[in-house]
């Protein structure tokens, strides 16, 4: 059959079309093991109960502590963090969804032999997944905390909460969520502000860090909305000049799974993130993806523009939900991969984040399976503030 003018443009403009959006970066070929991985049982040596309030004034000094009375005495130390400034090298470690299973443990303890050390932790929620146990058992909370200890004893944690966080089972009678979490473990929330420790600011070296909560209301006129326009201002880029932000839930996701579960607050959000010039965003939920610089402010109900776009005012996403719980992987993802998405991988892992001065970071994500010093994903940042210029890896041909 002959085909006309009209149904021959029609045809050219759908298939460049298709091949505009629908072909994007790079997912990783390794295959790991689908079979979902188990929990440590509860007389793991990691597990083991251990035998047996003062205000650092000084930058970057070692300090040692000691809990404990009698023969129950142990020593621990830390280093307080040096002093906010442009050019103050600082590392950061990266885990989400840790969990407390045989990959758990394999997660921390690759974080631990990585030979690019990080000064602290920045985790993206999901601690102990004591909820998925019969009547939220309290235990796994209280063991994960002994898991973790080798490494929150000597540096800090700096933590969002997590869907698995949310402990709310009115069946059990607890109908306040997040109780385990706020009866375990606490937040700077008050120095910032913030009426809430689920959402909070911190300082480290060069980097501005802005915690926020995916599960507690952030709609226009709520506590989170309010505090967060009111954060932005205090942000120096002469004297912090990385603005980092975490959350649990991601909003740009090329997996099958939680997706788009981000979607209302990054309509809400995104457009700070953009005029404030947010530097790259950490978030867990699925695992494994990096993206471009990419933006989606373009959208309203009506103009149907509803395509992320490359956008180098944009922040970078990065997706690390990968810490090894025992809900096993997620595996199943949008093909072709999308053209916003420049790196994924279904496996389990950690990242390194090395912010070399106010112009330079680089980015490390370490597999599991892989020698400690491997990367199996980098890239450079350059600050949004200081060196904008296209630090994407992808040209747009």
């Amino acid at each position: 059959m002959k085909m006309g003018r009209f149904e021959g443009f029609y045809l050219s403009v759908v298939l460049n079309s298709f091949l505009l959006f629908c072909h994007g970066g790079t997912t990783s070929r390794y295959v790991r093991r689908l079979e979902a991985t188990a929990d440590m049982p509860l007389d793991s040596d990691v597990f083991c109960v251990p035998p047996g309030c003062n205000a650092p004034q000084q930058y970057d000094t070692k300090y040692y502590y000691m809990v404990g009375v009698g023969q129950t005495e142990r020593t621990f130390w830390f280093l307080t963090p040096p002093k906010p400034g442009p050019d103050v090298p600082y590392t950061v470690g990266l885990i989400g969804e840790l969990g407390q299973s045989f990959d758990s443990n394999i997660t921390l303890t690759h974080y631990e032999n990585n030979p690019l050390k990080g000064q602290t932790i920045l985790f993206v929620g999901d601690f102990s997944y004591a909820d998925t146990y019969p009547n939220h058992d309290n235990n796994r909370w209280d063991i994960w905390g002994r898991f973790v200890e080798r490494s929150t004893a000597y540096q800090p944690w700096i933590w969002t909460v997590g869907n698995h966080e949310l402990d709310f089972a009115p069946q059990t009678g607890e109908t306040k969520p997040f109780q385990p979490f706020k009866h375990r473990y606490r937040t700077p929330h008050r120095s910032s502000g913030s009426t809430e420790p689920f959402w909070y600011s911190i300082k480290r070296g060069p980097a501005y860090i802005i915690v926020l909560a995916s599960y507690s209301a952030y709609g226009k006129y709520t506590p989170q909305y309010m505090w967060l326009e009111q954060e932005f201002p205090k942000v120096n880029k002469t004297e912090t000049p990385w603005l980092i932000v975490l959350m649990h839930s991601t909003w740009y996701n090329s997996y099958d799974y939680h997706y788009m579960e981000g979607e209302t607050m990054r309509a809400m959000y995104e457009l700070w993130f953009i005029k404030n010039k947010v530097d790259v965003i950490f978030a867990g939920h699925v695992h494994g993806e990096r993206s471009e610089c990419i933006s989606n402010i373009a959208y309203n109900l009506v103009n149907g523009i509803c395509s992320p776009v490359k956008d180098l005012s944009a922040p970078v996403y990065i997706t690390i939900g990968d810490g090894g719980n025992l809900e096993g992987l997620a595996t199943i993802m949008t093909e072709p991969q999308p053209k916003y998405s420049a790196f994924r991988d279904a496996s389990f892992g950690h990242a390194i984040s090395s912010i070399k001065n106010r112009t330079h970071t680089y980015y490390g994500w370490h597999r599991n399976q892989d020698g400690c010093a491997v990367d199996g994903d980098t890239m450079w940042f350059f600050n949004r503030f200081w060196h904008p210029i296209d630090d994407s890896p992808d040209d747009d041909s």
